[in-house]
């Protein structure tokens, strides 16, 4: 991807391009071991203003059943007791706030609903191309603590697994026609 001139040429309408969007995480294990994984289905839009960033915004949404952490066992464990997918099949972000940060980072604060708790989130956003105006790339990340959403289990869990948990974004959008 290039570089566009100005942000202003990224003005408009876009759709997350899913075959080229990961979105992950990672937690440790036992204050030794980290577990990373990543969602498989989920889907977004934004409407980008690159002359005004701040009247920018972002929807995403999550299938938490989508979870894959390369261990089958651990990822129904996931599903079933930390993510309790069916009663929440969704993860969603809404966003609230875009602040540009210097050239090309963003901070897009949101609101963000695991099991249906609603918190506000901000994730650091660094613009990292662009192909004439008509696709966007995006790398970020926030830190979050899952306790913050009752995502745990048990006594055990809170020992077994640590409370923070980096979220990891690499985003690509299109623009709609």
């Amino acid at each position: 991807m290039t570089t566009v001139t100005t942000l202003g040429e990224l003005t408009g309408d876009y759709v997350l391009d899913t075959a080229r969007t990961r979105i992950g995480f990672v937690a440790r294990h036992r204050l030794s071991t980290r577990v990373r994984g990543r969602f498989d289905e989920f889907e977004g839009t934004a409407r980008l203003d690159g002359g005004d960033p701040s009247k920018s915004s972002v929807r995403l949404t999550i299938r938490a059943g989508s979870v894959r952490t390369g261990n089958r066992q651990r990822d129904e464990q996931l599903c079933r007791t930390f993510l309790e997918v069916d009663e929440h099949p969704a993860i969603t972000f809404a966003s609230t706030r875009v602040e540009r940060r210097g050239d090309d980072g963003f901070a897009v604060t949101g609101d963000l609903t695991v099991r249906g708790v609603c918190r506000p989130v901000t994730v650091e956003f660094t613009l990292t191309g662009a192909e004439d105006g008509l696709r966007v790339a995006f790398a970020g990340g926030a830190t979050i603590d899952r306790n913050d959403w009752g995502v745990n289990w048990n006594a055990l869990t809170r020992v077994m697994v640590g409370p923070k948990v980096v979220l990891e974004l690499d985003a690509a959008v299109v623009r709609r026609a």
